[in-house]
C-alpha cells in the first residue's frame, strides 16, 4: 500500500513540475487543521513531507492561521505550537487579520506565482483550491499524507495549453480573417440557430383507397358473386336433364 501511495504520488508530481513548473524546494503553505491532524495522528511533517514528495520542502504559514489558532484557544494549542516552527510568508492582512481560509486563498491567487502547495483538513478550503489550476493539495487520511490527484480544472487548463500550443496565435487570427472575408463565420452561426423543421406526413397516408363499388363492396367480390351464381346455374340445368331423362 505504501508503494502504491509514493507511486501516485510521483505520478501527480511529475504533472505539476512538467506542466506548472513547480520546483525544488517546495513551498507548503499549512492551515491549523492540517497541523491538529498531524498531531493526532502523530505524524512528523517536517521529516515524512519530503521524502513523500519527492525532494527539499519548505513548510510555511501565514500571521492570520496562527491568529485564527490562538483565538480558538486550548483546543488548538497543540496545533499552533507546531505552526510557530513555521516560516512566515507576507499576506496582506498585517493591520486587519482574515480567517485561515481566507488567507490562503489569497495567498494563491494570480495564477500562484510562487507554486505553493496547500495542506488543510479543511474540506471548504479544499473545495475552492481544487477551483484553481495549477495548486497541489495535501491532506491526511488516517495516519498518512496525501497528494490529491491534478483537479479537472487544472486538467482543463493543461489541455487547453496543449491545444494552443499546436495552433500558433497568427495562425488562428489568420484563420478568423479568412471565416469572415469568405462568411464561413456568418454561415456557421446560421447553422447553430438554424432548428429542425417538423418531419413531413407518413407517407402511407398519402396512399388512394381503392374504388369500392355500389354496397361497399371492392369490384372482386362482385366477380366471385357472379361466378357462384353460373355454377348454380349450370347444376339446376343439369339436374332438370337427368330428371327428364328418367321420365322418357
Amino acid at each position: 500500500m505504501k508503494l502504491t501511495r509514493q507511486k501516485h504520488a510521483k505520478k501527480n508530481m511529475g504533472f505539476y513540475k512538467h506542466n506548472f513548473h513547480i520546483r525544488e524546494p517546495f513551498q507548503v503553505l499549512l492551515d491549523g487543521t492540517f497541523c491538529q491532524a498531524a498531531l493526532r495522528n502523530k505524524i512528523q511533517i517536517r521529516e515524512q513531507l519530503p521524502g513523500y514528495l519527492g525532494g527539499a520542502t519548505q513548510l510555511c504559514t501565514t500571521r492570520c492561521v496562527l491568529k485564527e489558532l490562538e483565538s480558538l484557544g486550548k483546543a488548538l494549542y497543540g496545533a499552533k505550537l507546531i505552526a510557530q516552527r513555521f516560516q512566515l510568508r507576507n499576506c496582506s492582512h498585517h493591520k486587519d487579520p482574515v480567517s485561515g481560509l481566507a488567507c490562503l486563498l489569497s495567498m494563491i491567487e494570480e495564477g500562484n506565482p510562487h507554486h505553493y502547495f496547500i495542506a488543510t483538513q479543511d474540506q471548504d478550503l479544499a473545495n475552492k483550491v481544487k477551483k484553481k489550476a495549477g495548486v497541489p493539495l495535501l491532506f491526511i487520511i488516517q495516519n498518512t499524507m496525501v497528494l490529491d490527484k491534478p483537479s479537472p480544472k487544472s486538467l482543463a487548463f493543461v489541455q487547453k495549453l496543449q491545444t494552443d500550443q499546436l495552433v500558433p496565435e497568427h495562425q488562428k487570427q489568420s484563420i478568423v480573417q479568412l471565416k469572415e472575408k469568405t462568411g464561413l463565420a456568418e454561415q456557421q452561426g446560421e447553422r447553430r440557430r438554424k432548428r429542425k423543421k417538423a418531419g413531413g406526413p407518413n407517407p402511407l397516408s398519402c396512399l388512394k383507397k381503392k374504388k369500392k363499388t355500389q354496397g361497399g363492396q371492392e369490384p372482386s367480390a362482385e366477380k366471385k358473386k357472379r361466378r357462384k351464381r353460373k355454377r348454380n346455374r349450370v347444376k339446376a340445368e343439369a339436374l332438370q336433364s337427368v330428371q327428364k331423362n328418367e321420365e322418357e
